[in-house]
């Protein structure tokens, strides 16, 4: 198991559900009480098909994706509502979902079962704050949307491929690169969401929005580099390497036969990280876009 990534794979929970499935095996048939088999009856059961996964309660690929496709239908029921139904309210929405979407997501991390309800209402909370984000910035910034949606599934796209072409592995190495990567970015998060609190900042994404010295410019950017550029492709070579990490995941979750019941574990987990990707790369175009 790829250890020290999205934390829902990382869970004792789903882990101990694959490992435990490993020496699993089919039980021995009994006939007429007793446990031998006469040579029609093995004769018969030599010619019946293999149970696949899904007869034996396993988790499939088919499932995640379909369990997976759920979830984002459901966050973009979410955000229709602060997009098109209530676009007058789309700031408060948009609090309240991303509030909302953090308690739940914990709790979905951390839940012993996974639970399609809850699950589903950290989809719908999500959709909240992902549809009042988007619509504040299309406001400002029209087209940002497109873009971002369109820059996803493509980063999405590149990822899925380079993983199936075993090009891109979650090596030892390159897990504890990401550990500190992933750390170091969520300490710059907190404490930029601090100063941002407290107006120690005045750009719109607080020290994301201040150029670096000495880059005025370059690269066509008069007043310097933002910060933020940086910051930002830092943080989607994280996403989309935590995706890597989730796609290792769930392939050996399959592979070691775990219950059909953590393809929701696996489906929550891969719409963490695609929600996670789609907000940095928005927010990206939104520094990009202000720099102009």
């Amino acid at each position: 198991m790829a250890l020290g990534g999205n934390p829902v794979f990382n869970g004792k929970t789903f882990r101990s559900a694959t490992r435990g499935n490993q020496s699993s095996g089919l039980g021995t048939a009994t006939y007429a009480g007793t446990g031998v088999a006469n040579q029609q009856q093995l004769e018969h059961m030599y010619n019946q098909p293999s149970a696949g996964p899904a007869q034996t309660g396993r988790m499939t690929f088919d499932d995640v994706i379909v369990k997976t496709l759920l979830c984002l239908g459901v966050v973009l029921v979410g955000a229709a509502i602060p997009a098109f139904v209530l676009p007058g309210l789309a700031l408060p929405l948009m609090v309240i979902g991303a509030l909302g979407g953090f308690v739940l997501g914990l709790v979905n991390a951390f839940r012993r079962e996974p639970s399609p309800a809850l699950i589903l209402a950290y989809a719908a909370l999500e959709g909240l704050f992902v549809g009042g984000i988007t619509m504040y910035l299309e406001a400002r910034f029209p087209g940002i949307a497109l873009q971002a949606v369109l820059g996803t599934l493509v980063v999405f796209g590149v990822t899925l491929a380079l993983f199936k072409s075993g090009k891109v592995r979650a090596t030892p190495k390159a897990m504890k690169f990401f550990m500190i990567a992933i750390i170091s970015y969520a300490a710059f998060s907190l404490v930029n969401l601090g100063l941002m609190l407290f107006g120690a900042t005045e750009g719109m994404f607080g020290l994301r929005s201040s150029a670096i010295p000495g880059t005025e410019g370059m690269f066509g950017f008069e007043n310097g580099i933002p910060f933020g550029l940086v910051i930002g492709l830092f943080a989607i070579c994280l996403a989309a390497f935590s995706l890597i990490i989730d796609f290792t995941s769930i392939s050996q979750g399959v592979r070691q036969g775990a219950p059909q019941k953590y393809s929701w574990t696996a489906a929550f987990g891969l719409t963490v990280t695609l929600i996670w990707l789609y907000v940095e790369i928005l927010r990206l175009l939104a520094i990009l876009r202000g720099s102009d």
